[in-house]
């Protein structure tokens, strides 16, 4: 027997399921308009690991900090401080036997390095309102810096001091944490491919990342190219610098453009290759919505750097000419006067090393306070 349209049951809409749709309605509404994270495929970070896109960031409780624009006028100011210019010199009027004014001899201004002039960094730029100290080393040597020489408890409680000192010694500037690490090292030997480096796992470098993850720090990868290049180097540590909270370093020192080996004569990058590097990480900082990078440039011979007027800072880059010399302070102060000031690029750094900086009998390690003293002040300090 067949069925006829009446015979057919009825479906019928009862007040419950009329209840039950506008309530879901009114939650998708809501999750627009307060969860708008959760209907992306962006990627955030959180707690040292990617986090996946869509529902599931909001399901795994995502936090997506809100991030202000930047106050132009407040770093303007900040940049102002930290070149430290000396104060305009006070001319005290003469007077000659009658009494009349003798007119001071025309001396024209001086014109101050410092502070540079750049493009303004997209907003949640780390500087100059804050002041990075770094540990710095290989987890594999214990001579390479205090990062690797101590177990992780005793080297974070090393580190905590120093930062203690300067939050002490200037108040003003909130201080960062960092693990600097070298991810990428130049050896004496020649190795499987005549490089002349070698490249951690990327199981030591998770480590590192790790580490810094228990103290709220920053970290960053270093390179010593040896006969490789920036080029080749900087992409293969693209899914870590992808994270926000990782940056770079580069160490020119161990960049041998010559042929002769690392260790053998003091190596060269030049603003072509800091500019490769720069704007492999303004892709990065753009493609991932990242806030700017932090590139920091080890410096202590005129030759380490070459081309410095044309080196790039991307609003998307900061760059830190990092002076890495080591001796007595007079010996350090010089060399910071003599090719970091000189060839200003945005921003400055400086480190300190606890056993090389006072093997001459009665000298003692630079202080907070005296590396304030400096002209620019430091923005970046490294320990090893």
């Amino acid at each position: 027997m067949e069925n006829t349209p009446g015979d057919q049951p009825k479906r019928i809409f009862t007040k419950a399921h009329i209840l039950f749709g506008l309530g879901f309605f009114v939650l998708l509404v809501l999750l627009f308009l307060f969860y708008p994270g959760i209907f992306s495929t962006t990627f955030s970070y959180e707690t040292g690991k990617v986090a996946e896109s869509g529902i599931s960031n909001f399901l795994k409780k995502l936090v997506t900090p809100s991030i202000p624009p930047l106050d132009k006028v407040a770093y303007d100011q900040k940049l102002s401080d930290i070149a430290n210019n000396p104060p305009p010199k006070v001319v005290t009027p003469k007077f000659d036997k009658n009494g009349n004014e003798i007119p001071a001899p025309v001396v024209p201004p001086k014109i101050n390095l410092w502070p540079v002039k750049t493009v303004y960094p997209n907003a949640g730029a780390i500087l100059p309102f804050n002041r990075i100290i770094a540990y710095y080393g290989n987890l594999y040597s214990k001579k390479m810096g205090v990062l690797g020489e101590y177990e992780e408890a005793e080297m974070f409680s090393r580190l905590d001091v120093e930062v203690k000192k300067w939050e002490a010694a200037d108040p003003e500037t909130p201080v960062i944490p960092a693990l600097h690490y070298i991810a990428v090292v130049a050896q004496a030997s020649a190795g499987a491919d005549g490089k002349y480096r070698a490249r951690m796992p990327s199981a030591e470098i998770d480590k590192v990342i790790a580490m810094a993850a228990k103290i709220n720090a920053i970290v960053f990868l270093d390179i010593q190219v040896g006969f490789s290049t920036l080029q080749v180097e900087v992409p293969l540590l693209e899914k870590y610098l992808k994270l926000p909270n990782v940056h770079l370093g580069v160490d020119p020192e161990f960049s041998m453009k010559t042929g002769i080996r690392p260790g053998k004569v003091v190596g060269t990058l030049d603003a072509v290759d800091i500019n490769f590097t720069t704007g492999y990480l303004a892709k990065l900082v753009k493609e991932n919505n990242l806030t700017p990078k932090i590139l920091v440039v080890h410096r202590y011979t005129q030759k380490m750097v070459t081309n410095y007027k044309l080196i790039k800072t991307p609003p998307e880059v900061q760059v830190v000419m990092h002076m890495d010399g080591w001796g007595g302070a007079a010996k350090k102060i010089g060399t910071y006067r003599n090719f970091i000031y000189p060839e200003p690029v945005q921003f400055t750094g400086f480190k300190l090393f606890y056993k090389n900086d006072i093997l001459t009998p009665g000298t003692t390690l630079m202080t907070p306070t005296d590396l304030l003293k400096l002209n620019p002040q430091p923005s970046y300090i490294q320990y090893q």
